[in-house]
């Protein structure tokens, strides 16, 4: 599991092999069932996350009781929910484990510890931030102007694993669609 740490680690990062050993073995990894609250929205977020196995679900709970999912988290993928701008400091999402799941997690109150420990663990998390920042935007834009149907086609493009890991109501959430419509997408999709 620890090898995606590696790889990150050298992709970002000019570590030694000592030094990423070291990293590595101080690095905290937890595994949670399925079915796990990590967050709850309305509380105050304390940890990030980052998947060595598993799914994450981000859902948030309206007015009404509906759940909205907003993302799915999956390997080699940083799940953390950034509120400071919030002048409660309270999570606006929920996020559930959807798998078993193994997660290399990080406490927010010492994060700047770590990054003094290891200063380049700062830039590298930076660059990974940008990148993910880069990425969303995209996605977001790209959510906007396009068509269920088009949004479903893009979801198979771009994390075709996905779609068999969810349930479908939740998919369907994700694309802002009724599960009986995202069932007339597909068959729509199948027959092409």
């Amino acid at each position: 599991m620890k090898e995606i740490l590696f790889k990150y680690l050298r992709k970002y990062t000019s570590f030694s092999e000592e030094e990423q050993q070291v990293i590595a073995s101080e690095i905290q990894v937890d595994e949670y069932k399925k079915g796990s609250i990590l967050l709850r929205q309305g509380d105050i977020p304390t940890k990030c996350y980052f998947i060595l196995k598993g799914c994450i679900r981000q859902y948030a709970v309206d007015a009404s009781g509906r759940e909205v999912t907003s993302n799915f988290y999956t390997e080699e993928q940083a799940v953390v929910i950034y509120n400071e701008h919030s002048e409660s400091k309270s999570s606006n999402y929920m996020l559930t484990c959807l798998e078993d799941c193994v997660l290399v997690v990080g406490n927010l109150a010492t994060i700047n510890d770590t990054y003094n420990k290891y200063p380049q663990l700062e830039s590298m998390t930076n660059r990974m931030t940008v990148e993910i920042f880069g990425s969303v935007q995209e996605d977001f834009a790209n959510f906007i102007a396009s068509s269920p149907e088009e949004r479903f086609k893009s979801l198979l493009h771009k994390r075709p694993g996905l779609i068999d890991r969810v349930p479908q109501h939740q998919l369907a959430s994700y694309l802002g669609v009724t599960p009986e419509s995202l069932s007339r997408i597909k068959k729509r999709i199948s027959h092409l």
